[in-house]
């Protein structure tokens, strides 16, 4: 007889992994225990070498399908004559460093009860088990158990007691079970707080005036959605008109697979995506339908998703249309999460608020993901996804805090060989998102009881993430280029530690040289890097007016190449000004006022549009790209010229004869090719194996996939899989560069 120590460390906390091992132990008559702690888990168990052998296999092997199992411990000790085995109660003390499951769709299992009129949780929206249901957003404190949720104050029935204390039961220590005699519940009211109805009766209602064509602001999982008939036109423009949302497109939530059939063009990947656990939306094609035009305007893509929460399923099962599903706030806010600030900040946006009382602890907002060069990428990293970490090749020097940027911000802590990045914080603009940032900042350093050694944040110096790192004195602070930052991650998330040529591209970013970046070339390691080359700069014409205008960028150009005498040419950039206004502007630009210096690609996009006609002025961010990107024709094969020397690419030969093709159709085509052309150029020149890719400019699918398929055969091509390509993988960049900081 032996005594097989283990300690577990990863996601395996509220996904099942006890009552697996329970289960195991018992088919091969082991004895012992198995507990829940803040590292994980813990096993101990005697029996033959044989029978351990085997359940060392069958822990590895068959583990459950959301158990993650980063490390584990394993010793031998002397048999001290365990009488049977048993699942012991949770140790709360020690270092905490288990990791947190996301919130997970709801499985098939409880799907089909939830629809069985049978059932005794038929219809009942907040059925869950140890495979599916909130995580991340009803843990307070670790370990994973229920008096540490917000589930604590719902007292189970007995018949859910008895579920909840069977080990070979599938809802055994499901901290959320619950049913209609002893869990949650829904209140419909007005949206001037007049209480309507409770329980089914309430979720009735809302069906019927959604039908009817009402908007609805509905308590989810990590947040308020609200939701409108997405067939109805009148009451999408209507959404749109009350949220001040002109023309951002709205995420749309089918009943099923063949219900986004109907109304989108999906690749097999696509639907592997929409059906995971984790149920991002999915930026799929859309066909021409019975959609309102008012749900994607302008755009040939569609954000879709399917029902994630047993509230979703029921509403959907009982609809015949699908329904825009958007968060629930105020522009650039955070998502509001709170009953009470519910009827303060969304009423003026609804007819009916639906709330329930199980208090949503953190907020997440729904995760975005687009295949990019044939491989899902993540476009917003959140629900589904957050917080499970970043896995690294090598161990962190230094215990790191890392801010992250000013858009689509995302923070990170990183220690040993793991990056813990934050779910989706938003843009940090206004007084309520900076407060949740700070909020969501030290709420995870609380249940990690985490106190950094370093403080990591970007080189702007007017960001709020950077003016909030340089206010902390509790750890040393430490600046990183933005581009940088960007490579870094690349390089992490793809476990590469050697040198590369990092290719940033981007809207903007602070650079070394006090001017704004963003059409980088970088030779890195994760101690530094040299800039090997660089875009053509480009005055902005207004500062940040320009990054909201296209026609300033074009604009812009067209002053570097012709001068005063672009101001004779007719074309549409050079219309949507009046006399007045372009002589100012020249000015402007001559004597470099309000006009600084920016080498950004993500402008030249924004240029091409404003050339085209497309887009003069922006209604949100990356909307001009996104238009160029829908014109992309693969049959197109050439491009346009341009020129490289001292460091620098010059885009003037390409606007040249951009401005000089009679055939206005193939422009995107011919500029998106020859971004890849310049791309495959700077690969060559710094003669390094291994590129990556980084920056929001290479969400951009035919650009991505082009430079993928150009550069394969002579270089090692890697792309973002695990995190944004955007601005939300900077915290993951900065945790890494500070972390292996030598302080």
């Amino acid at each position: 007889m032996r005594r097989l120590i283990l300690r577990i460390n990863g996601a395996v906390q509220g996904v099942g992994f006890r009552p697996f091992v329970y289960r195991i132990a018992k088919e091969l008559d082991l004895k012992g225990y198995v507990l829940n702690d803040t590292n994980g888990v813990v096993i101990e168990v005697e029996g033959s070498p044989e029978k351990l052998d085997t359940f060392l296999l069958r822990l590895n092997k068959d583990r459950p399908p959301l158990a993650h199992i980063f490390s584990q411990e394993i010793s031998y000790g002397v048999p001290i004559g365990f009488r049977d085995f048993s699942i012991k109660e949770s140790k709360g003390d020690g270092t905490r460093d288990v990791l947190i499951v996301p919130d997970i769709a709801t499985c098939d299992q409880c799907r089909h009860e939830l629809l069985d009129p049978g059932d005794r949780r038929y219809l009942y929206p907040f059925i869950n088990c140890t495979n599916c249901g909130p995580r991340f957003t009803i843990i307070e404190r670790l370990p994973y158990d229920r008096a540490n949720t917000t589930m604590k104050n719902f007292t189970m029935c007995p018949e859910c007691r008895i579920e909840y204390d069977d080990p070979l039961n599938r809802r055994f220590h499901a901290q959320p079970n619950a049913c209609p005699l002893c869990g949650p519940q829904v209140r419909l009211y007005r949206s001037d707080g007049t209480l309507i109805s409770e329980k089914r009766d309430a979720i009735r209602l809302v069906l019927k005036e959604i039908k009817n064509g009402a908007v609805a602001a509905v308590k989810g999982i990590g947040g308020f959605h609200l939701i409108c008939d997405a067939t109805n036109d009148k009451s999408v423009r209507l959404l749109r008109e009350r949220k001040r949302r002109q023309e951002k497109p709205f995420a749309v939530m089918f009943r099923d697979i063949a219900h986004i059939r109907e109304h989108a063009d999906i690749s097999v990947m696509e639907e592997a995506l929409l059906i995971s656990p984790e149920r991002p939306v999915v930026l799929v094609r859309k066909k021409e339908g019975t959609l309102s035009p008012a749900v994607a305007p302008g755009l040939k893509s569609l954000g879709a998703f399917l029902p994630y929460s047993p509230l979703h399923h029921i509403l959907l099962d009982k609809l015949e249309s699908p329904v825009v599903a958007t968060s629930g706030n105020l522009s650039d806010e955070p998502i509001v999460k709170d009953n009470e600030d519910a009827f303060d900040k969304l009423a003026a946006f609804t007819d009916y608020i639906l709330v329930h009382d199980r208090p949503v602890r953190r907020r997440c907002d729904d995760s975005v993901v687009k295949v990019i060069g044939g491989f899902p990428t993540p476009l917003r990293r959140s629900r589904g996804y957050a917080p499970l970490p970043i896995r690294l090749p090598f161990k962190l020097r230094n215990k790191v805090l890392a801010a992250g940027g000013f858009y689509k911000n995302t923070f990170a802590i990183g220690f040993e060989d793991k990056v813990i990045m934050s779910q989706h914080i938003g843009d940090i603009e206004t007084v309520d998102a900076i407060d949740y940032y700070d909020e969501a900042i030290r709420d995870i350093c609380n249940i990690y009881d985490f106190k950094p050694e370093v403080i990591v944040h970007d080189l702007h110096p007017a960001y709020e993430t950077t003016r909030w790192a340089l206010s902390q004195e509790a750890a040393k602070r430490v600046g990183v280029q933005h581009h940088f930052a960007h490579v870094v991650s690349c390089m992490a998330e793809n476990g590469l530690s050697n040198e590369v040529l990092g290719i940033a591209w981007d809207g903007t970013g602070y650079g070394d040289d006090n001017t704004l970046w963003g059409g980088e070339f970088l030779v890195s390691d994760y101690d530094g890097y040299k800039r090997l080359l660089n875009l053509r700069q480009i005055r902005l014409l207004g500062g940040e007016m320009a990054i909201k205008e296209p026609r300033r960028v074009a604009l812009s150009i067209l002053f570097e190449l012709f001068g005063e005498e672009c101001l004779g040419m007719d074309m549409p950039a050079l219309r949507s000004f009046d006399k007045k206004e372009l002589d100012v502007l020249f000015k402007a630009w001559k004597l470099g006022i309000n006009s600084p210096y920016s080498s950004s690609a993500g402008r030249l996009f924004d240029a091409v549009a404003a050339i085209l006609g497309l887009r003069q002025r922006l209604d949100y961010e990356g909307q001009a790209a996104m238009m160029v990107e829908d014109l992309y024709s693969p049959d197109i094969k050439d491009a346009y010229p341009f020129g490289v020397s001292n460091g620098v690419v010059d885009w003037g030969p390409m606007f040249i004869a951009m401005l000089g093709d009679r055939e206005k159709e193939k422009i995107p085509s011919r500029f998106i090719n020859t971004l890849s052309e310049i791309v495959l150029k700077a690969a060559r020149t710094a003669g390094l194996k291994d590129v990556c890719l980084s920056g929001g400019v290479f969400q951009n699918n035919p650009l991505t996939t082009q430079v993928i398929d150009m550069l394969s055969p002579e270089f090692n091509v890697f792309t973002h899989r695990k995190v944004p390509p955007n601005d939300g993988c900077i915290a993951l960049g900065q945790a890494v560069a500070g972390g292996m900081k030598r302080l």
